[in-house]
């Protein structure tokens, strides 16, 4: 009888979470996705204030890492939203 009700216990406090660790796990992932994104961006300046560079303008900057961005923002919302199938309960 004390073993099912430390079950229930443990049960009861894993349900306090809104969201499972599988969850938090990908909002990590998309954390990372997002800074790939930002460090995708960085870059292109000129050693001389004079001169224009125009590797600003490359498709890296201007291109791939917005998108990378809003694939990372994109899969943010989706590991939140995301619902992990019930568990088996064990009695």
């Amino acid at each position: 009888m004390a073993k099912k009700n430390l079950n229930k216990t443990k049960q009861n406090q894993q349900d306090d979470f809104a969201l499972d660790k599988k969850n938090y796990s990908m909002i990590a992932i998309g954390f990372g996705i997002i800074v790939l994104g930002f460090l995708l961006m960085i870059g292109g300046k000129s050693n001389d204030p004079n001169v224009f560079n125009t590797a600003i303008f490359s498709f890296r900057r201007i291109t791939l890492a917005p998108v990378v961005i809003l694939f990372g923002f994109a899969f943010e919302i989706w590991a939140i939203m995301k619902k992990n199938s019930p568990k088996s309960e064990e009695d």
